[in-house]
């Protein structure tokens, strides 16, 4: 009887390990197959993979193109998949605010050069900031809800904004770049407002 009762609870124990890694399986399995996720390494990769200069407003300029080009990415996808107005109205609102940004960064590189003195910790901290990025990422739960994930995911994606908008702040020394990068600043925290006050909403 003993040894009946010890078979038994071996075998609850290896079925609730089988649930729970099942579980975690179909957790890896929907962050995996998220669009957003998708791009936003996609985007990760390209900025990694991006040439830097070491003179912050030049390197600023050119990652947050990168950025703003999956904000769109991103925002498009919520477009053509999610179903809450709300949400497709932030994405369409991303949508126009970042193409005018990315006119705006791409006249700047195109008439400047990069400049001496090299400043390398600008490239430290952004990549820190990236990474801090992808970190708040992979914590949260998809739930393959277009605009839940969205949503989710912007947040996380704009406060990296904010961050390497910050930095350039701290590091810049031209007067466009820091123009642009105060202005995302505070456009970016209205929007992660907007943004978390809607999930509270609709968990």
């Amino acid at each position: 009887m003993h040894r009946l009762r010890l078979h038994l609870l071996l075998l609850v124990l290896l079925g609730l390990f089988a649930a729970s890694c099942s579980k975690g399986h179909d957790m890896d399995d929907m962050k995996h197959d998220s669009a957003y996720m998708k791009i936003m390494m996609d985007m990760m990769t390209q900025m990694d993979a991006q040439a830097k200069t070491q003179d912050p407003d030049h390197d600023y300029a050119t990652q947050m193109v990168l950025h703003h080009d999956a904000a769109i990415k991103m925002s498009e996808e919520e477009l053509r998949t999610g179903s809450n107005q709300e949400m497709k109205t932030i994405a369409q609102d991303i949508i126009t605010k970042q193409r005018a940004e990315i006119g705006q960064f791409n006249a700047f590189t195109s008439g400047h050069q990069p400049m001496q003195p090299l400043v390398p910790q600008f490239n430290t901290v952004q990549k820190t900031n990236m990474d801090k990025m992808m970190t708040a990422s992979d914590a949260r739960t998809m739930t393959a809800r277009p605009d839940y994930d969205f949503a989710q995911l912007m947040v996380d994606h704009h406060q990296a904004a904010i961050d390497n908008s910050e930095a350039l702040l701290q590091y810049g020394r031209n007067t466009t770049t820091r123009a642009l990068a105060q202005a995302i600043i505070a456009d970016q925290r209205q929007e992660i407002a907007s943004l978390q006050s809607w999930l509270t909403r609709n968990r």
